[in-house]
Parts: C-alpha cells; structure tokens; sequence
C-alpha cells in the first residue's frame, strides 16, 4: 500500500519536482499550497510525512508545525515525520524549524538525492518492497 506524502509548498516548480521523484517512487503525493490548506489535508487524510516549505504565504512553516504537532482533532499527527525544506540558511534556521517540531531540515534548492534519502529513512519505498 502506497504511503502518503503531504507536501506543503507554495511553488509550483517545487512541487511538481517533489511529485515526480515521489510517485516515481511509488508514494502517494498530497499537496497543499499553503499552511491553511496543508492543515486541512493533514486532518482530512491519511498521512505518513510532511514535507514542509518554511515561506508560506499564509502561515509560515513554523506555525504550521507547531500546528501539526498539536492538532486537537488528530492526536497522530504529534508523532508523523516532518522534513522543513526552506531557503533560510541564516545561522539558527535549523534550529527553529526543529523547535517548532520538525524532525529533520534541508535547504534549497532541493537536491533530489537527499530528498529521497530523508523520506526513504522515515518511509521505505513502496516500490521497494
């Protein structure tokens, strides 16, 4: 069975590279364009991981994290993987995403490799097994 992937980004260039290594892979891609929208999925679906851009438009990633890990109507949302992928590089970005509840953070722009060595050391891929 397919594992769910919600990716929370705002660009489309970014999203749609994230959907094609993803699927390529036999993951199910959910996506949101922002923090609103990437809540409402998360409570909504089944999900295995977040992948979850800092600069939204709305709320930032930080929030949404924050968010997530205490979302009333979804207790297991506390315990589901968060990967931050940001353009902040500024000293103590890392440190804040990890705060905020995010377990692990990659900066732009996303290097294909190490996207699927994250989510692969969260979730196996389905195309493996």
């Amino acid at each position: 069975m397919a594992k769910n992937i919600l990716c929370i980004e705002d660009n489309p260039d970014n999203m749609l590279l994230v959907k094609r290594v993803l699927t390529a892979r036999g993951y199910c891609l959910l996506e949101a364009k922002n923090g609103a929208e990437g809540l409402t999925v998360a409570g909504s679906q089944s999900v295995d991981l977040v992948l979850l851009d800092i600069n939204l438009p709305d709320l930032d990633g930080y929030e949404v994290a924050r968010r997530l890990r205490s979302y009333a109507g979804k207790p297991e949302l506390a315990y589901v993987p968060i990967i931050a992928i940001t353009a902040n590089a500024l000293k103590g970005d890392a440190e804040k995403a990890l705060e905020a509840g995010c377990d692990v953070y990659m900066s732009k722009p996303i290097n294909i490799r190490e996207l699927w060595a994250r989510v692969e050391g969260f979730l196996p891929s389905p195309a493996n097994q």
